[in-house]
């Protein structure tokens, strides 16, 4: 049960990031590079440091690292299939936020690519949900520092997603209903991870080693590119504040 609550937590918190965008407007590019990069640290940390040696503790060699390779093989094949924006290639991070324009066919342009991030964040959500869900099979503090890690991770998202949607014309109560719907999808990650699990010892190890190759895939993929594209030096002050508090949480 607590898997399906923090991996709730954790995927709502796109509902945050679209609230930024909703009614304070793009954030700044440092503000969004320090927490990605703050972000990257962290995930960082607990995959190489906590679940890879919890992994290692419940099953063999060969189910660790057949986990972290689908784990980070699974999220290579999501970003091949369907990509999706990201928050740093977002044009309205220097002109500021903007609803609609008077052009219909360009709002439907843009709707479209908001669709597009919204089918994309949904599918990379499920293997994030799991990644709580085993956390939590190792111990509960694992699962609540995976859980506010993808948290983190999540709010960029809501902002990648809420920003085109709401340009494309979509009523504000449409674009966080979207964003909500996207993030929900942790949970049925979580859902599905606690069946495997109640299979067999072998599946907790093989789900912690996975959980660590698609935070790993994510953070290299992901948050440490887009951090440093807007701002290189805040992006590393981040990331190394992610692995320290980390390091001072798990000491």
């Amino acid at each position: 049960m607590e898997s399906l609550v923090y991996s709730f937590l954790a995927g709502i918190s796109t509902v945050l990031g679209a609230l930024v965008v909703m009614f304070l407007g793009m954030p700044g590019r440092n503000f969004l590079s320090g927490m990605l990069g703050f972000a990257g640290g962290v995930m960082l940390a607990i995959a190489l440091f906590d679940l890879m040696p919890e992994a290692l503790e419940h099953g063999s060699m060969a189910s660790v690292l057949i986990g972290f390779l689908l784990g980070a093989g699974i999220m290579y094949a999501l970003d091949m299939l369907i990509p999706h924006a990201h928050v740093s290639n977002n044009q309205q991070l220097d002109s500021g936020y903007e609803t609609s324009s008077q052009d219909p066919e360009m709002n439907k342009k843009i709707l479209r690519v908001g669709y597009l991030i919204f089918l994309g964040i949904s599918l990379h959500n499920l293997p994030e949900g799991l990644a709580i869900g085993a956390g939590l099979e190792a111990s509960p503090e694992l699962g609540l520092y995976i859980a506010v890690a993808i948290g983190l991770h999540n709010i960029p998202e809501g902002i990648a997603l809420a920003g085109p949607l709401r340009a494309g014309g979509l009523s504000v109560a449409n674009v966080l209903f979207l964003t909500l719907i996207a993030g929900l999808m942790a949970p049925v990650g979580a859902a599905l991870g606690m069946i495997f699990f109640n299979i067999s010892s072998v599946f907790i190890a093989g789900g912690l080693a996975f959980a660590a190759g698609a935070m790993v895939y994510i953070v290299n993929d992901e948050l440490i590119p887009q951090s440093h594209r807007l701002n290189n030096h805040v992006a590393i002050g981040g990331l190394i504040l992610g692995l320290l508090v980390v390091f001072i949480l798990t000491g």
